[in-house]
């Protein structure tokens, strides 16, 4: 905003249009306050507003932080600036109409995104409020809703609920035996070294042997999650559940992957998510890009294999299957990543459809060799990976052999 139109006056104006723009990006989940106001308004300012396109990329480079917010603020900008002559108008420091109905063109509008648009409208003052009596009797509580609903399909409230309950979700993992042995009066083995030294302490006399057993402890934890387009409404979500069982307990191994992979075990040890996060954006180049599965397991096989799943390691295979290389050389890394751990999951978002197929090459290369085969779409499919990797029981997940003729099939 250049010559007479930057007036003090104009100014106020196009700090006004920018605040309930960002007010809306703030009620839909993006960190926005009235810092980044501020700095929009000397970012549009800079640049002008003869140019949509510089105004789109001034906006984006204030307002978003990190890769996974592009998208939201994207719909956010098309929404809120819909009519091709806001630039005009802003000129003239009129404040732009808010429409939410999704275009015809564009896809369907995310429901968190249409909440944060709905609530900046003013309410209409004097209108009764009807009051609606719900019989709940047989109705799942809130919770429980929340709990079987998809990721794709929450609010930005429910997000926010959704990321404080994985907050508090716990992995217990079977624990295993080591090589190690402890103290234990009842254990089956005599223990020489506590032997020895009770005699040294009792002067030489022999009451009793010590005993001692061998110790157990959870195994390893290593995730490895796919954060490809595909896959870019649940990453979000998943790495709000790996910073959970980062913090939770110790020897936990994360990895993300598309077209390369990366290590993030040293941002997730973070106490605050936010600032884990923003570590983990910063460290990640390939985000919301194409998926290389293959090249990714070759990677982590030939660099990381041996450093971290020894012990009996078991490994979160996060991903949909759909592999860009047409699953060329997967099967081979897949077979070896099998053998290399106790236990392989694969945690799959697609099998939430009741008409899953494994048709795509990706999947059908990677189900022969996985032991667990389950859904990651809501927050009861990751408590029921808790329930499962918590109880004792067999190396592969029963009905699996289903899944495995049919993909060969």
């Amino acid at each position: 905003m250049t010559g007479s139109d930057a007036t003090p006056a104009n100014r106020d104006r196009l700090a006004l249009n920018l605040m309930h723009f960002a007010r809306a990006l703030r009620a839909a989940g993006l960190p926005v306050g009235p810092g980044k106001v501020l700095q929009a308004v000397e970012a549009v300012e800079a640049v002008g507003l003869a140019s949509r396109s510089d105004f789109y990329w001034a906006l984006h480079a204030v307002l978003v932080n990190r890769h996974d917010q592009s998208e939201l603020f994207d719909q956010a900008f098309h929404v809120f600036w819909r009519n091709p002559d806001i630039l005009k108008k802003m000129m003239a420091m009129m404040l732009p109409t808010v429409r939410t109905e999704p275009a015809p063109d564009k896809p369907e509008m995310a429901q968190r995104l249409a909440d944060a648009l709905h609530g900046t409208a003013p309410e209409v003052e004097g209108k009764e409020k009807t009051e609606i009596e719900i019989d709940a009797t047989f109705t799942m509580s809130a919770a429980e809703r929340l709990q079987a609903k998809d990721f794709e399909t929450m609010s930005a409230e429910e997000m926010a609920q959704a990321k404080r309950m994985l907050a508090r979700l716990a992995l217990p993992l079977a624990e295993v035996t080591t090589r190690r042995h402890q103290p234990d009066p009842h254990g089956p083995r005599v223990d020489p070294r506590g032997t020895l030294r009770r005699m040294l302490r009792s002067g030489g006399d022999l009451a009793d042997l010590a005993r001692k057993r061998k110790r157990t402890r959870p195994p390893p934890l290593v995730v490895l999650c796919d954060i490809s387009g595909s896959m870019t409404r649940y990453s979000r979500m998943i790495l709000h559940f790996m910073h959970a069982v980062t913090n939770d307990r110790d020897r936990v191994h994360s990895f993300v992957f598309g077209t390369r992979l990366t290590n993030i075990t040293r941002h997730l040890r973070h106490k605050d998510v936010d600032v884990a996060l923003d570590a983990v954006s910063s460290a990640v180049a390939d985000w919301s890009g194409g998926t290389r599965i293959g090249t990714a397991l070759r990677a982590f096989n030939r660099q990381w294999a041996r450093r971290v799943l020894g012990q009996g390691a078991i490994i979160l295979l996060i991903t949909d299957g759909l592999d860009r290389d047409a699953g060329e050389g997967l099967a081979e890394e897949a077979e070896r990543l099998h053998k290399s751990c106790r236990r392989l999951v694969w945690l799959n978002p697609l099998l939430r459809w009741e008409g899953f197929a494994p048709k795509s090459s990706g999947i059908r290369a990677l189900l022969p060799h996985v032991d667990d085969f389950r859904a990651t779409h809501n927050l009861n499919s990751l408590a029921s990976l808790a329930d499962a990797l918590s109880r004792q029981g067999a190396r592969r997940q029963p009905g699996l052999r289903r899944w495995v003729k049919e993909a060969a099939g």
